[in-house]
């Protein structure tokens, strides 16, 4: 869990930081999608059907995908709260570790402006981005026959189906971009986390600030 915690931790550590700096001009809603990921009678299993909060179907084929369901959720509520722009960050995939090993993440958006801004933002910060293709044709492999999607499309492009699956969650009207950090996030020699994304949203924010 000190690992796979660590897109949360980049939220709340860039929240410290963020609240510290109090850049003017800005308005920046903090989203950690927080839950008991223990074993109980109540837990999902293969096979269930669950609707997620915008009243879509998911159908769990792998119950080790559960953070997404949760992510999927709370990208729901930040577009219901009339933002402009999202960036979520989870060690989503080992599917992006094995494509960008571990010294960059994976980056997703529709949108070549948010592209552009975040990538800037982590070059003053010296975090590495890597955009990566929202391939549309990969949905195939998120079909359900029960329910409007699975929660994984399988080992092929798995970095690329989880950013499609998130994709179904956030409003077109707003600028998204999902970060697959979970090849930065930890450091295997010291068995800690690194801290990776904090800086790059830090930077991110300020930029999008009226300093």
């Amino acid at each position: 869990m000190k690992f796979d915690m660590g897109g949360s931790a980049a939220v709340l550590g860039a929240a410290k930081a963020i609240g510290e700096i109090k850049p003017p001009g800005v308005e920046v809603h903090f989203i950690v999608a927080a839950c008991e990921n223990m074993i109980s009678g109540t837990g999902m299993r293969p096979g269930d059907v669950i609707t997620a909060s915008n009243g879509k179907t998911i159908e769990v084929n792998n119950t080790d995908a559960e953070g997404r369901l949760t992510l999927a959720d709370a990208l729901v509520y930040a577009c219901n709260q009339g933002v402009d722009k999202i960036v979520d960050l989870a060690t989503l995939t080992g599917a992006c570790v094995i494509a960008l090993g571990t010294s960059m993440a994976g980056i997703y958006t529709p949108s070549d402006e948010l592209a552009k801004e975040v990538i800037a933002a982590s070059e003053r910060s010296g975090e590495k981005l890597w955009r990566m293709p929202l391939e549309e044709s990969y949905w195939e492999m998120m079909k359900s026959g029960v329910a409007d999607m699975v929660n994984t499309g399988g080992r092929a492009g798995g970095s690329i189906t989880a950013a499609l699956f998130l994709k179904q969650f956030v409003s077109e009207k707003v600028q998204w971009m999902h970060i697959d950090m979970a090849g930065p996030v930890w450091n295997e020699k010291k068995k800690s986390g690194t801290g990776f994304g904090v800086a790059t949203l830090v930077e991110w924010v300020q930029k999008n600030s009226s300093s």
